[in-house]
């Protein structure tokens, strides 16, 4: 009986998800449709962006509870992995009873009255020609943590039936029983005499986050636990939580992170990286360290075609790891130019990473994009230096290959599998950096392009399509829904002092703007050795924004400071995520201890180009402000 009722409440988050799929299509061919219209008829309609809009929050509203069902919404799994099935079992169960449903639940409640409100006001488009009836968008937002709460009870009816013994649970469930009793007690005898909430909140939070709880519901459920334990905060502070999220919904610049994923994605099953990095691999073998500079230069074009680092990395992985190591190439050399070479998508435009700190750092992601081509190909001249150097002075370590074919015919055919992708990117990306299309509209413009790339290799297929826009969806309801748990978090952090602490931190003692970039930089390096850069990006940055003004700092140098460095968490052990994609792919043909050999003089490359930078910012400005 309760696998069934499990089976039925799964069903609906199945259809919640095949929906916002079926939408993310929708969503690229509108947009497109619509900057064809505005640009070449000057016929443009506010209703018709508006409804792009809708469509935007429906997918990843809808999304949430999709990822949910599917465990996307990532976790820290360094510990979680190594768990038996019975303790996963356990922390899911724990996650969804402790996490997700309490917030969810206070969530409706506030995001309720906002419906409410919004409908006996008969709330409208503050646009002329914009749409009515503004309540039943906002009714989505209610109805998805409606199936948000639906999905985590399956949840753990799905957990409770991998439990042989339910003696375990109980017993954890007694220790945080006593555990709630102790902190209910310091709350009763005032909890900032005994400890700083401020430091308790970031010390529960990184516990939590290590041992493999989802990254989302840990900011979510920490931000309503102290907002309901401490006396300066309280409950009230999270009403203004459904507004802020109301105010994700309507930001144009984000809508730009599901097209350019779902670009992406069509692009990885076209086999467009398969076809480059046997061409490219053939152009540059003959050369010592060939391969590995092959996989370098495929690695940019990836980047600034799809920009997503786990597929790049699982590609690669998956064609070059065994042709390097098939032509003797050192297992170190080959997984450490494929893992940096996959992350270069943190840095080069269309980065996720940038339209993410363009929002919190309000900028321009144009300004952003421009700002980083340099750092991208000093990142890349850096990686070829220092493969031919190697290569050079160690024979043995990534020896040349003899070609069966002519020169000529190997390069017509590098040049046909080059020109089609750098075409791609020189519209997408030029359309940015003129002006001429906002990323959103140049992101569904890159979706078209992709889908007709897919038609001329011949894969395109209604089973691509649909692969695609699902993972699409999975990875934008994640990356969402870590933004509304940072966004709790952050009230409550503020509501705590936490970022007048931070002010005063950076500025009390720290008179010189370059101490404080010093810090702000080793911070983020080392918190990236532990979580993602969506979780820094949407909890530390928005803290650092006001320091940076009160210097004068440039905020888009600093932006891109911080991309550099994010990109670094990338490869950084112990929890360097793709670390964990090249093992996976690559299974026992290389060992862990030769990954994290192989990536750590990358690791070296992007702290010098970093530092070249930090020296020399009018770099960032070659290609203009």
């Amino acid at each position: 009986m309760r696998a069934q009722f499990s089976y039925f409440l799964d069903s609906i988050s199945k259809y919640a998800g095949i929906l916002a799929a079926f939408l993310v299509v929708v969503l690229s061919l509108l947009i497109v449709y619509d900057a064809v219209m505005r640009y070449l008829f000057s016929s443009g309609s506010i209703a018709l962006q508006e409804i792009e809009w809708h469509l935007f929050d429906v997918i990843f509203l809808l999304g949430l509870t999709y990822a949910l069902k599917h465990d996307k919404h990532v976790r820290v799994d360094i510990f979680f992995e190594r768990y038996s099935k019975e303790t996963r079992a356990i922390v899911q169960i724990f996650s969804m009873l402790l996490l997700v449903i309490p917030f969810s639940l206070v969530f409706l409640s506030d995001s309720i009255d906002m419906l409410t409100q919004s409908y006996l006001q008969n709330e409208i488009s503050s646009d002329p020609g914009g749409l009515t009836h503004r309540y039943l968008i906002k009714g989505v937002l209610v109805l998805s943590f409606i199936l948000l709460v639906i999905q985590a009870l399956s949840e753990v009816f799905k957990a409770l039936q991998q439990l042989e013994s339910k003696t375990t649970l109980l017993r954890v469930l007694g220790i945080v029983s006593l555990l709630g009793g102790l902190v209910y007690t310091a709350n009763h005898y005032d909890l900032e005499y005994w400890f700083d909430p401020v430091l308790l909140m970031f010390a529960l939070t990184l516990f939590l986050l290590m041992a493999g709880f989802q990254v989302a519901f840990v900011f979510a459920g920490v931000a309503l636990l102290f907002a309901v334990i401490s006396n300066e905060v309280g409950l009230a502070t999270l009403e203004m939580l459904p507004y802020r999220t109301y105010g994700i919904m309507g930001n144009a610049t984000l809508m730009a992170v599901p097209l350019f994923i779902f670009m992406g994605l069509i692009l990885e099953k076209s086999k467009m990286a398969e076809g480059l990095l046997l061409s490219m691999g053939k152009l540059f073998g003959s050369v010592r360290g060939g391969l590995a500079i092959s996989v370098v230069l495929v690695g940019a074009i990836l980047a600034a075609s799809t920009g997503i680092v786990g597929a790049s990395v699982v590609m690669m992985s998956l064609i070059a790891l065994p042709l390097m190591l098939k032509h003797n190439y050192s297992a170190s050399l080959a997984s450490g130019s494929i893992a940096a070479s996959g992350t270069l998508g943190q840095l080069i435009p269309p980065s996720i990473v940038l339209i993410i700190l363009g929002d919190q750092m309000h900028l321009s992601v144009g300004d952003l994009f421009r700002a980083a081509v340099v750092p991208g190909l000093l990142l890349i001249a850096l990686y070829v230096i220092y493969i031919l150097v190697i290569s050079y002075l160690n024979k043995e370590i990534a020896p040349a290959i003899v070609l069966d074919e002519s020169y000529g015919d190997v390069l017509k055919e590098a040049i046909k599998e080059i020109i089609p992708p750098l075409l791609l990117i020189g519209v997408v990306l030029g359309s940015i950096f003129a002006g001429i299309a906002s990323p959103s509209e140049s992101a569904a413009i890159g979706v078209l392009g992709a889908m007709l790339l897919a038609l001329g290799k011949r894969n395109f297929s209604y089973v691509m399509v649909r692969y695609a826009a699902i993972e699409t969806v999975k990875l934008t309801a994640m990356i969402f829904m870590i933004l509304i748990g940072a966004t709790a978090f952050s009230l409550v952090f503020n509501e705590l002092g936490g970022g007048d602490m931070a002010m005063e931190f950076f500025t009390g003692d720290m008179e010189d703007k370059w101490m404080f970039i010093l810090i702000a930089m080793l911070v983020i390096f080392l918190l990236g050795f532990f979580i993602d850069f969506i979780e820094i990006a949407f909890v530390v940055v928005p803290i650092l924004v006001p320091i940076v003004a009160s210097f004068g700092i440039d905020p888009v140098w600093f932006a891109i400071l911080i991309a550099m460095n994010l990109q670094a968490s990338f490869l950084t052990p112990p929890f360097g995520f793709a670390l964990f994609y090249l093992k996976g792919a690559a299974g026992d043909k290389v060992s862990t201890v030769a990954i994290y050999k192989g990536v750590i003089p990358f690791i070296g490359l992007q702290v010098l180009a970093l530092l070249i930078i930090i020296f020399y910012p009018d770099l960032i400005y070659l290609f203009g402000k």
